[in-house]
């Protein structure tokens, strides 16, 4: 049986590390996603409706602890980017609007 700290917090901090793997991803993932909590509340008066709603029912009113929440319950999870892969698809792109463009120039 894992020890754990008595505290407050919901859930608890050790289940989130266990899902995160590391410190840094758990802060910057729970931000990331509180700040898109954030903006969807936000945006509930207008039509668009493009941001993601939160994907657990909560009685928190926090962002962050709704994300947190999510994290907790296996809805959000970090993804590794392979940032060779990223340039490589970014270069790809330029190099297509550039040969559109000259295309486009020509005709």
């Amino acid at each position: 049986m894992s020890w754990q700290h008595d505290t407050m917090m919901n859930p608890p901090i050790e289940e989130l590390l266990n899902r995160a793997n590391s410190k840094f991803r758990l802060v910057t993932l729970g931000a990331k996603r509180a700040r898109q909590i954030n903006s969807y509340f936000g945006q509930l008066g207008d039509t668009a409706g493009q941001l993601v709603p939160p994907q657990v029912a909560s009685v928190a009113r926090k962002p962050l602890s709704i994300a947190f929440e999510e994290i907790a319950a296996d809805k959000i999870e970090a993804v590794d980017i392979d940032p060779e892969a990223l340039a490589a698809e970014a270069q790809a792109a330029l190099d297509a609007a550039a040969a559109e463009a000259a295309a486009a120039s020509g005709a």
